[in-house]
């Protein structure tokens, strides 16, 4: 359990009350004045004395700039999780890439019942959860119409869209252990409150949900750390946690990104002097105490990095390497009658289409470069084109290619290559080097996001963005080439539909 080298964040927990709807624009605009970077609103849409939470987080987003907003955590019971999908990425897309998405299991169920929703037991809340989760991310994923078949919730053929200008973090409430593992396997951030989970505790929960991402395969220094915090600014340290002046605040705040990794500590607020004290003192305070811890521990890694490492980010990976790809005895494809040769220059077409789609690339790079358009929308233009559809998930292959020229086929995504490898058994290794450059490009993918999640936070940082959109054009290049030069003539001989 330690520093995991996140950003810090502060930001304020707005309570809806529906009577003080003035106030609550008002702080959140205040907060996003003082350079907050989140607000959280609680949901409980069974309380007939709160503010619906989405539609108050719509108005925050129309009244603010620049803070991130999120549901603080949503009552998945009353929110049906593909309805919910739009709603997020249609906030997301409206603010400028703005939102999370805290996600609860579920409480005060005799609300719930009394609303019509579902009354669950607690294994219950937690796999309908889990559902959720494949929910919404299916729904933000291009590709084709999504079907999944759980117990609770359930998709016949929901086309996904839109699709957020930035990932949306899931951030899970959680308490428990079966909470803790899954959230640990499956999301993005980790939202506990001080009133029920104490700075005591926090280091046996973060145990649980270090090691249940360790389990998954995953890192845990992925996932962010949320706290919901509150306590009582005065002249001298007294009971409780967060009851003191502003320099006890920082000390103890420090100390829960040192020892726990958290990260974002968002404040329940009622009154706006105390949102100004812990925007203006305690916030900066907080950040210079843990940037010089993480000056003395990072000079020494840095200084072992050596220059080539951190080239190698934008770098050509050494998977797409010439030297290292299988190559077949080339046959003349000349020899073949027009009829036969149609087949592979199906293929040359589709990838006619994706060199198109970088020139596409490259021009919206300049308008952002221009100052006529914007990160975000740069972003939501590269997740509807068909690369990114093609290439989302790791290994997948010709589905959206596919619909460009032969939309009566429905083949499956690892269609092709099995048949190809099936049809002449030389090719198979050659069909799986092809197969580990998609991985790599989705990783290339992966990283132009997140160098465009940069930007959008960071204008400065349209480097970072032209680098990565050179190295995207130097591996997809490379590889379409070589899947032109290796599978054209096997596809046109084979006589093999794509």
């Amino acid at each position: 359990m330690a520093d995991f080298g996140h950003d810090l964040w502060f930001g304020a927990f707005l309570r809806p009350d529906a009577a003080g709807h003035h106030r609550i624009v008002r702080q959140a605009v205040l907060a996003d004045e003082l350079g907050l970077d989140v607000i959280g609103v609680q949901d409980h849409p069974y309380q007939p004395s709160f503010l619906d939470t989405w539609t108050l987080l719509s108005v925050l987003a129309a009244r603010t700039e620049r803070v991130r907003l999120f549901p603080d955590v949503v009552n998945l019971p009353l929110r049906p999780p593909a309805v919910l999908a739009r709603a997020a990425a249609s906030l997301d897309i409206l603010s400028g890439g703005r939102v999370e998405l805290g996600l609860g299991a579920g409480a005060f169920w005799d609300g719930v019942a009394a609303m019509g929703g579902p009354r669950r037991d607690p294994g219950d809340a937690v796999e309908a959860l889990e559902e959720a989760v494949a929910v919404l991310r299916a729904l933000w994923t291009p590709g084709e119409g999504v079907r999944l078949d759980g117990r609770h919730y359930r998709l016949e053929g929901a086309r996904p869209g839109p699709f957020p200008p930035h990932p949306i973090g899931l951030w899970i409430g959680a308490y428990k252990r079966r909470m803790l593992e899954l959230t640990g396997r499956l999301g993005d951030g980790w939202v506990p409150s001080s009133g029920y989970a104490a700075p005591d505790d926090l280091g046996a929960m973060t145990a649980i949900l270090d090691a249940a991402a360790e389990r998954a395969g995953r890192d845990p220094a992925g996932i962010r750390r949320v706290y919901n915090i509150e306590g009582r600014f005065s002249g001298a340290a007294g009971e409780g946690f967060l009851n003191g002046p502003p320099a006890v605040w920082a000390e103890r705040l420090a100390g829960l990104v040192r020892d726990h990794g958290m990260s974002v500590f968002v404040l329940a607020v009622d009154d706006d002097r105390d949102l100004k004290v812990f925007a203006e003192e305690v916030a900066p305070a907080v950040r210079e105490a843990v940037a010089r811890e993480r000056g003395r521990a990072g000079r020494a890694d840095e200084d072992a990095v050596a220059p080539a490492d951190r080239r190698a980010a934008t770098s050509v990976p050494a998977a797409l390497d010439e030297a290292t790809r299988p190559r077949l005895p080339k046959r003349d494809l000349a020899a073949l009658t027009p009829q036969q040769r149609a087949a592979g220059q199906r293929l040359v077409l589709i990838h006619d289409h994706l060199r198109r789609e970088l020139t596409q690339i490259r021009d919206a790079l300049e308008q952002v470069a221009a100052g006529r358009s914007d990160a975000a929308a740069l972003r939501s233009m590269i997740n509807e084109l068909t690369m990114r559809q093609n290439y989302w998930t790791l290994g997948t292959f010709c589905a959206s290619y596919c619909r460009l020229l032969t939309t009566h086929h429905t083949i499956e995504d690892e269609h092709m290559f099995p048949m190809l490898a099936a049809a002449q058994g030389s090719l198979a290794p050659v069909v799986e080097r092809l197969e580990q450059e998609h991985e790599v490009i989705a990783e290339v993918l992966t990283g132009l996001d997140a160098a465009l999640v940069a930007m959008i936070e960071d204008p400065d940082r349209l480097d970072g963005v032209r680098a990565q959109v050179d190295l995207l054009s130097d591996v997809l290049l490379s590889h379409l080439r070589y899947e032109e030069e290796e599978l054209v003539e096997p596809i046109s001989r084979l006589g093999l539909d794509i």
